[in-house]
């Protein structure tokens, strides 16, 4: 799998794999997306086991162009947000893919979990529309301005 990837402080497109079951966080993100004008591709898987699925090119992901970041919500059906995450840590392939928790659970284990899968940041779900569209901004600065990225082969 060969993929360019965005160098930080360019325009070049940049693919967002979205791993959220649901709809109204969906919408909320890219609302927000627009609003701060974080125009990139974001593609939405609904399960763990799709997320896999995708990042694995498999099924009816057999073309679908690696993710330059992942953002994955923990509670999901099929197979959890740490099992999606450990497994994409365990591949050589995929581990260097950036991958964000974006979640509504604030338990010590499940951030513990996380960043012992991988995890490149843990981020809680903000409740306020407003100090969402905040965060999102702080993702966009942070992942399209400030970080270099890996070319992924």
């Amino acid at each position: 799998m060969s993929k360019r990837v965005s160098s930080a402080g360019t325009n070049s497109p940049f693919d967002i794999l979205l791993v959220e079951d649901n709809h109204g966080d969906v919408r909320l993100l890219r609302e927000a997306m627009r609003r701060v004008e974080f125009d990139q591709k974001i593609r939405v898987v609904t399960d763990g086991r799709e997320a896999l699925d995708f990042v694995h090119q498999r099924g009816e992901y057999t073309d679908a162009p690696p993710p330059d970041l992942i953002l994955l919500d923990l509670n999901l059906p099929q197979v959890n947000g740490i099992d999606v995450l450990c497994e994409l840590d365990d591949d050589v392939d995929l581990s260097c893919i950036p991958v964000i928790i974006l979640t509504s659970s604030q338990a010590d284990e499940d951030i513990r979990q996380a960043y012992e899968c991988g995890a490149n940041a843990y981020l809680t779900k903000p409740v306020d529309p407003d100090e969402f569209i905040e965060l999102v901004q702080s993702l966009r600065d942070f992942w399209l301005q400030s970080v270099e990225l890996p070319v992924m082969n």
